[in-house]
């Protein structure tokens, strides 16, 4: 109901990253091999609580001034997983510690003690928020504590910022950065391929990073404070098919053969993967310093993994047609003998076969037992992933599940999701689908170095393992459960928080949930129907247990399902009605405030708003309201509604089946990045968020339904706007926002209508930066639910400490 269905990062900062984008490409190619040298450390991190020091909450703030804070613990609401994660790294220097990356969401660290992840890049902040895609991770194999991470969202100018990495000391708890001269793409296209950053086994203060769009191979040899491009390299990475190199995935890893080193030297044999189907893989055997292409490489396929087995003296490299990671459809697996030079293909299905329709990912080996290997297929949708494993360096293979009499499977594995229901998707088996699924782009697998029992791999929920692993070997079930405590990723488009009901989230790929424990995983999505993404969730205010949603899906796939969806039981169960033809896009949607009615303006370019009588049995156009506004419903008034579009404010007495233009003037002038919301209780209360920094961009308050509406000063720019319970001894609820305010970007609440405000997350607990969405609880004073970039549903409360 509050949002325009367009994120502020891939929009609002879209000609600020252009222009950046073009001089980082400038700096890129006329000084290819200038050093490059550290800049800034992190806050110090700790648990999810922040210890910012409270001030008088009655402060008045202003621009030149940063207004006081109130302190706040945060915590995830429970979810488990949803996002999708790109890379897991198992430290080889002690046991039980490992790190992941993911494409929006951050990077943890792994617990093996505990079973649990720790998110390690809740510091990073507004003005470097594409530090939450990583697009690669390396550990030290010989310091437990030393970890470092290449970081970067977008190589397509969406990301304002250049790339960098960051380096820790004490395993990702603080962090010293080095920013580099071009950018990374954590969430582009080949993001499950590498790892391409990585660290000499032989000597950690010597890194390599396989960098994309033509910026070639990097290297640093003092621990990665300062990096210089290595020119001698002969393969820039730079597709002539991508011009301009945005989608070029370039260099894709580095792989040592420690074998070919000693302590405190360097590596001799060195090798780096290529996104060139002529030219796949490199090879230096003098420590980097003459590089030449592989003699006798497999060529045609792009090489998403390679792995050396240092014990045997073997490359091992997995391929595919397509850079990934939801696409491909043919590849191999192969090996390289390093002392004969001879490749042999051991690919468990060959590309030349009909029954290859995935491609090869996921390629690890047991470094205790290194003939053993696996590898997994790069996407494979139906009818689930597949995952080989060999224990004679790839002569035989055998896989989890085969083939038995139609439509049935012989599995080697027991999936328990019981601690994270909703993995299913709100499907049920069906053979030959089976749910839940193993996943269907298996591209980061690793065994545990100390345990060859244990391995992890992105499938399920986010990252799923297991410990009886080697139990394959003898015929034995493979049991596997998520492993996704403390690994929260989900993209949010949307919270509610009804009187008296559970939190609502509107989610990204995973449709929805209903938390009626913020502790405890949902026992399902959104369902009746599942939408692709949730795009717009509201409720009636004043019959609560009546909710609405709209969501995405391809309309050609679904026929007859609805993008809008509704449910009289606080969204424990849903259905649909009918639609105006043509959507495809959820859009904006809001209920009135006594259930009876609905209006809808669909996603789709230029699909007019309408209004249906009941739920959506029918829908009629609205007039005098233009195609895609934004709509929110009034709080008390059933019959009010309220439009946005483009910078004119339209209000309807009607329910919505006629708007008028009010003469309210001084709004932004786009629908991007707006947020209206109505205040409960009020009749005629509103309250926009939104604009962008080449416009109009702000917090206003209107208590007149609309008809004009005051800026509120001391708030520079604001990007949403909640409602909680109103603090003891008010009349007026408590306002939160994701706002610049007195030169400071934060998470604020007021208590005061918006005449002063207090700061309540700290540097410590950015989350990405401000929050795409929130809201605040109407029954507990102080509690405020929103969404981290990238990091899933989050939560915070007042604290004593």
């Amino acid at each position: 109901m509050t949002s325009s269905g367009s994120g502020r990062r891939g929009v609002v900062r879209t000609v600020a990253c252009l222009v950046t984008a073009m001089l980082c490409v400038s700096l890129a190619v006329t000084s290819p091999a200038s050093p490059v040298a550290a800049d800034a450390s992190s806050p110090s991190l700790s648990s999810l609580s922040s210890l910012s020091s409270p001030s008088s909450l009655s402060s008045q703030s202003s621009p030149s001034s940063a207004p006081p804070s109130d302190r706040y613990r945060f915590k995830n609401v429970k979810i488990g997983g949803t996002g999708f994660v790109t890379g897991i790294v198992f430290s080889q220097a002690q046991k039980g510690l490992a790190y992941t990356r993911t494409d929006v969401g951050g990077m943890y660290r792994w617990n093996g003690t505990t079973e649990t992840w720790t998110p390690l890049l809740d510091w990073v902040g507004w003005d470097n928020w594409g530090y939450m895609g990583v697009a690669s991770v390396a550990a030290s194999p010989t310091s437990a504590n030393k970890v470092w991470a290449a970081v970067g969202m977008y190589t397509n100018g969406v990301d304002p910022n250049n790339g960098a990495i960051l380096r820790s000391y004490d395993k990702g708890d603080t962090w010293k950065t080095t920013v580099l001269p071009f950018h990374l793409g954590g969430n582009m296209s080949g993001r499950t391929m590498g790892e391409r950053l990585a660290v000499d086994p032989n000597n950690d203060n010597v890194l390599y990073l396989a960098a994309p769009s033509g910026n070639g191979l990097w290297r640093s040899t003092d621990g990665g404070a300062g990096w210089a491009r290595v020119t001698a390299f002969p393969n820039s990475g730079d597709d002539p098919q991508t011009p301009g190199g945005a989608e070029d995935a370039g260099l894709v890893w580095v792989a040592f053969d420690k074998s070919t080193g000693h302590a405190g030297t360097r590596t001799k044999t060195i090798y780096v993967g290529v996104a060139d189907k002529d030219n796949p893989v490199y090879r230096s055997t003098d420590g980097g310093a003459t590089w030449a292409p592989l003699a006798g490489a497999p060529t045609g396929y792009l090489p998403h993994k390679g792995v050396v087995d240092p014990v045997n003296h073997l490359l091992y490299i997995a391929t595919s047609d397509t850079t990934g990671p939801f696409s491909g459809g043919k590849g191999d697996v192969w090996k390289y003998h390093a002392v004969t030079g001879a490749w042999t293909r051991i690919s468990p299905v060959p590309s030349t076969s009909d029954d290859d329709y995935f491609g090869y990912s996921g390629l690890t080996v047991d470094r205790r037992n290194p003939g053993t290997i696996m590898v997994g297929t790069q996407v494979s949708w139906w009818p689930d992933g597949i995952i080989w494993r060999s224990t004679d360096s790839g002569a035989t293979w055998s896989r989890i599940w085969d083939w038995d009499a139609w439509p049935n499977r012989r599995l080697r594995y027991d999936f328990d999701i019981a601690d994270t229901p909703w993995a299913t998707m709100g499907e049920q088996s069906n053979p030959p689908i089976l749910v839940p699924k193993i996943g269907q782009a298996i591209s980061s697998m690793e065994i545990d170095p100390f345990d060859s029992g244990h391995m992890l791999f992105n499938g399920g929920p986010g990252i799923a393992g297991t410990k009886n692993l080697t139990d394959w070997d003898t015929g034995g079930t493979v049991a596997i459960t998520p492993e996704v405590e403390g690994l929260e990723e989900g993209a949010v488009q949307g919270l509610v928080k009804p009187p008296g009901g559970p939190l609502l989230s509107a989610m990204g790929d995973v449709s929805g949930f209903r938390h009626d424990d913020l502790d405890a995983a949902p026992k399902t999505i959104f369902t009746s129907p599942v939408f692709t993404t949730t795009r717009s969730i509201d409720f009636a205010e004043r019959n609560p247990k009546v909710i609405v949603r709209a969501g995405d899906f391809n309309d050609a796939d679904r026929p007859g399902d609805s993008h809008a969806a509704f449910s009289t039981d606080g969204g424990a169960t849903w259905f649909q009605g009918t639609e105006p033809g043509g959507v495809n896009s959820g859009g904006s949607i809001a209920a009135a405030a006594d259930g009876g009615r609905f209006v809808w303006a669909p996603g789709d370019s230029g699909q007019p708003v309408v209004h249906s009588v009941g739920y959506g049995t029918s829908w009629t156009p609205s007039t005098g309201v233009p195609a895609n506004a934004i709509i929110t419903s009034d709080r008390v008034n059933p019959l009010k509604f309220y439009a946005f579009s483009n910078g004119t404010f339209h209000v309807s007495t009607d329910g919505g089946a006629s708007f008028t233009a009010t003469a309210a003037t001084g709004l932004p002038a786009s629908n991007w990045n707006l947020r209206v919301k109505a205040v409960p209780g009020r009749e005629g209360d509103v309250w926009v968020a939104g604009g962008a920094t080449w416009t109009t961009y702000g917090l206003w308050h209107s208590t007149d339904s609309g008809a004009t509406f005051t800026r509120v000063s001391g708030v520079e720019q604001a990007d949403n706007i909640g409602f909680g319970k109103a603090a003891p001894g008010r009349a007026y609820p408590a306002l939160y926002t994701g706002a610049l305010i007195g030169g400071q970007r934060g998470i604020f609440r007021s208590d005061n209508a918006g005449a002063s405000w207090v700061r309540i997350n700290d540097d410590r607990h950015q989350f990405g930066g401000t929050p795409e969405t929130l809201t605040g609880d109407p029954a507990v004073y102080g509690r405020v639910y929103f969404s981290g970039y990238g990091r899933g549903v989050l939560y915070g409360d007042r604290s004593s400490r």
